[in-house]
């Protein structure tokens, strides 16, 4: 089929590319001249495992192709998706502005039948929306339909290749027929739906894996009081089916593009149709208590933190991605340099990205060692594969003193223990 992808972001960029493997011809729009351009040579401007192999290949073989013009393209379209950013506002709510912009595109260029697709994160109500701005320019035959992504950062490839599910929100049969001709070549449940539901269910999903996130750092909290181990609770907890394992790892919060903002508008949607969602508001007041009980800890454990050299592991919001969108690591060792700390830090794919959000003071180092000289602690935010395996005979001979706070549960403290350090973690 004939796919253009409106927008080259995350969401754009990975199902532009993942359709195009699948032997899609597909050509992704963006108004950005320059990264246009950089994609054109394959250039990825952020990192996601697989998908610059998949880019380049889907180039090579002609199926991917990228432009600055929606006009040029729209006349071969069977399918369009917008996939464009919907950034939240102060008050919580999305920030609709280039969906609809790209709508109103759509309106002025569309001459015959097509399916639009939204792969972006929008209220309910969106799709009506994106039909009616349309159907002001443009009164032929069209169906707007919702198909929320539900793509993992650092998976997002194998997520698009073997999802759990295609939410599929449209009441037109015809539409639906073409949307599952688009997939016909994954092999998974489709859910097919009404499209306030298909908008629904995204937030839904997102919040409630959140809550779970939430809920399993209060239990760590209690666990601390207490003395019980919130890793074996959680292991004991997910044995249970109705439960599940994932996303009961305790730690120092959620963060990046979507909990967060997620979270805030789905609270933000019940509030502007008369309903308090309490759960929500705890939710996202755990979530920003938990990086402040961890910083509390460094805080106590080293008495005073002026003068203190603080090594940092990690800097992404989580491992296998460079995004830093609301990483804890950046307000968190923005309070510590308030304090007087002076900071050394380093992260496998995220430095570029950090270099712009922290201070000029914090120095990026090569590698995990390096950042490590003279340290009073050493403080672990991201918990990426590349610092299960440590050295700590070079790590104590590195440092000044043998403090390491652990945000996200990382290592046994028997075992840390036994090599002379003095850990902290989480919940245990």
């Amino acid at each position: 089929m004939n796919v253009t992808v409106v927008g080259t972001g995350y969401v754009g960029l990975v199902t532009g590319a993942c359709l195009a493997s699948l032997g899609h011809s597909v050509v992704c729009v963006d108004i950005d001249e320059s990264k246009i351009e950089r994609l054109k040579r394959g250039e990825i401007p952020f990192y996601e495992p697989d998908l610059a192999e998949i880019v380049k290949d889907s180039i090579e073989s002609e199926r991917l192709s990228f432009t600055l013009s929606l006009r040029e393209v729209m006349k071969d379209s069977e399918v369009v998706f917008i996939a464009v950013g919907t950034p939240p506002q102060p008050n919580g709510a999305s920030d609709l502005q280039y969906v609809y912009a790209v709508a109103e595109e759509i309106g002025n260029t569309i001459s015959k039948y097509t399916v639009i697709i939204n792969k972006s994160t929008v209220p309910v109500g969106t799709v009506a929306e994106v039909a009616r701005i349309i159907s002001k320019s443009y009164n032929g035959d069209f169906d707007v339909v919702s198909n929320p992504e539900f793509l993992r950062e650092g998976s997002a490839v194998k997520d698009f290749m073997e999802p759990d599910r295609i939410v599929v929100g449209t009441d037109s049969m015809k539409a639906q027929k073409i949307v599952k001709q688009l997939y016909s070549s994954i092999d998974t449940n489709f859910l097919m739906v009404d499209s306030a539901t298909a908008e629904m269910t995204k937030y839904a999903s997102n919040a409630f894996l959140a809550t779970k996130i939430s809920f399993i750092n209060e239990i760590a909290n209690v666990c601390e009081e207490v003395g019980a181990d919130v890793t074996k609770v959680a292991e004991g907890m997910g044995m249970d089916p109705r439960i599940g394992k994932s996303f009961l790892n305790a730690g120092i919060g959620y963060g990046g593009s979507c909990f967060p903002k997620d979270v805030r508008a789905l609270r933000f949607i019940a509030k502007d149709n008369n309903y308090d969602f309490k759960l929500l508001r705890s939710v996202i007041e755990v979530n920003n208590d938990q990086k402040w009980r961890f910083y509390s800890k460094i805080k106590e454990t080293l008495t005073s933190l002026k003068g203190k050299k603080l090594a940092v592991w990690g800097l992404t919001f989580k491992p296998n991605t460079d995004d830093m969108r609301e990483a804890v690591s950046v307000e968190v060792i923005k309070k510590l340099e308030q304090e007087g700390a002076v900071v050394s830090a380093y992260d496998p794919e995220g430095m570029e990205f950090a270099r712009n959000l922290l201070s000029k003071s914090v120095t990026l180092t090569k590698d995990k060692y390096s950042c490590l000289e003279n340290a009073d602690a050493l403080i672990i935010f991201t918990e990426w594969n590349e610092f299960k395996d440590v050295d700590w005979t070079k790590v104590l001979e590195s440092m000044k003193s043998n403090y390491v706070f652990d945000g996200r549960n990382m290592y046994d403290p028997s075992d840390i223990k036994s090599n002379g350090i003095n850990y902290f973690s989480i919940g245990r």
